[in-house]
């Protein structure tokens, strides 16, 4: 297995390069800036140079990557069409990329509640909109899928036992990011979590399930 990362640098894809690299998977983090990539992802990652609004460049950059994790997402800004440039351009020219490379699995980081229109986060340029556009264009492509949509990000871990659930169930809560970077990474692993959406927070009063049953138990 070959992993390809999107949005490598960012505060959720360095933990998912950080759980592949533990894990012994060879990775491959697509960067717009190698330096800085350098200073927050572990040595022995492949360095890629290119941008997920240049499709052109993004085969070439996947190489013999055999599997492909999106962390990426529009950076908060002014600019109103950064989340449909980022968030469904970006991650509609992976999909076509990834289908061109003939690779086995897209891992794609989401959100909850995307199929609300009137979530207040819809109120930043729409953001919500565009992620579950780019969901449907990854569902419909064809190739093998699991969309994970986590609850509120928090950067610092904790001991709380995650929960999941399928598709427009779970409407508020948080997760660390490092127990995303964990879901997206064992789903590579999971039969049970190919071609699904899959819901994710993380509660104190949870009891803690092994990664096989929570993807089980997601219809």
């Amino acid at each position: 297995m070959k992993a390809f990362v999107a949005g490598a640098t960012g505060e959720t894809g360095r933990r998912i390069v950080k759980e592949l690299v533990q894990r012994g998977i060879s990775v491959s983090a697509l960067v717009r800036d190698r330096e800085k990539a350098a200073q927050v992802l572990p040595p022995g990652v492949n360095l890629v140079v290119g941008d997920v609004l240049q499709p052109d460049s993004l085969r070439a950059a996947m190489g013999d990557s055999t599997v492909l994790i999106s962390a990426t997402g529009a950076a908060p800004s002014f600019d109103p069409t950064g989340p449909y440039k980022v968030d469904y351009e970006g991650t509609k020219n992976l999909v076509d990329a990834a289908k061109a490379n003939g690779l086995e699995h897209f891992i794609m980081v989401s959100s909850l509640c995307t199929s609300q229109l009137f979530h207040p986060l819809n109120l930043f340029w729409l953001i919500l909109v565009w992620k579950k556009r780019a969901e449907e264009y990854l569902q419909n492509s064809g190739l093998t899928y699991t969309i994970v949509r986590p609850g509120g990000l928090k950067n610092e871990d904790n001991s709380d036992a995650i929960v999941m659930a399928k598709a427009d169930s779970l409407f508020d809560g948080s997760i660390p990011r490092t127990k995303v970077a964990q879901v997206c990474v064992e789903s590579l692993f999971q039969p049970a979590a190919r071609n699904k959406i899959v819901e994710i927070i993380a509660k104190p009063d949870a009891t803690a399930q092994p990664f096989e049953a929570l993807f089980a138990n997601v219809a």
